[in-house]
């Protein structure tokens, strides 16, 4: 169901863009707009790896720097079938993770040193597993043709109208209806193909990491730390919220990037409860006051999977 959701809202953008091409600029402007977005989605497919990495600046690890989180990584991958992805961990204190790629024979993933400071082995091990997830899914490629078409939505909107208006006969009410709704509409069906990928990733980890109660319990810590402690590149391009397990802030809309974290633990919940888990989650501790910060635990939180 989710599979045809996605290729339904992805058929919605393409279809946008478009008919925003033809309004602007008759056959010609389709045509040209569509060169572009191939350009541009070519552009992306070879290289969003290493943009989204660099914009986090994140940093490879390997057996020798950080071998029980790459040896948990390891070990799911082997689970869900997936060749080994690159791991990098990310110097933030605000708690998150993401996966980047093309394919699964291209993927990365990453977590931030605020995530491995707060969450318990097998809480991480539910966080990789949803990672893994959308690398096994395929969402990082989806994901990054929806961001490209969306961006390509806003540059034909503004160029578009800019071109028209020189022409000296104006663009007309319709190109101006266009120019200010395409961009907002393009937004909402990015958002809401995001949300739809969330739900999957989670399955999907539920079932790699074999315990959905344990990612439900990240999930609820992850939010209200991700909610504290704003991350570095989140503050600096708002659009990169939509790469995390959880966003800054919860709440079901047209202009969230995921589901509300509380639906998200009820799906899991009922999970478990497919699983044959009918003991209650793992309970998440109060969020901690503003004022204390949070500190590394003593002894490891990656140790190896047994």
């Amino acid at each position: 169901m989710n599979g045809f959701k996605t290729t339904m809202l992805l058929a919605a953008l393409t279809a946008l863009f478009m008919a925003l091409g033809y309004t602007l600029g008759g056959a010609g402007g389709a045509t040209i707009a569509l060169l572009v977005a191939g350009g541009m989605n070519l552009f992306t497919f070879w290289n969003a790896d290493r943009i989204v990495l660099s914009m986090h600046h994140a940093r490879e690890v390997d057996d020798a720097t950080a071998p029980e989180f790459v040896g948990l990584v390891r070990a799911l991958a082997r689970r869900a079938n997936l060749p080994m992805p690159r791991v990098y961990i990310v110097d933030d204190p605000s708690p998150n993770a993401f996966a980047t790629g093309r394919n699964p024979e291209n993927a990365a993933v990453a977590a931030t040193t605020g995530l491995l400071d707060l969450l318990t082995r097998e809480e991480i091990a539910g966080v990789m597993a949803h990672e893994l997830g959308h690398v096994r899914n395929r969402d990082t490629l989806i994901m990054t043709m929806v961001a490209t078409i969306a961006g390509a939505v806003s540059m034909l909107a503004n160029v578009g109208l800019f071109f028209r208006g020189g022409e000296g006969r104006g663009p007309g009410w319709a190109g101006i209806l266009a120019v200010l709704v395409a961009p907002f509409a393009a937004m909402i069906v990015q958002m809401a193909i995001s949300r739809t990928r969330e739900y999957g990733a989670d399955r999907a980890g539920a079932e790699i990491s074999g315990d959905p109660r344990a990612l439900a319990s990240a999930l609820a810590k992850l939010q209200r730390g991700a909610s504290m402690i704003p991350g570095a590149t989140a503050a600096r391009i708002p659009a990169a919220q939509q790469l995390y397990i959880v966003p800054g802030r919860s709440g079901d809309s047209l202009f969230s990037t995921h589901p509300d974290t509380d639906n998200r633990i009820a799906a899991l919940a009922a999970i478990a409860q497919e699983m044959g888990m009918t003991s209650p989650a793992p309970s998440a501790p109060p969020a901690p006051s503003a004022s204390v910060p949070v500190t590394r635990r003593r002894s490891s939180a990656l140790d190896p999977l047994a």
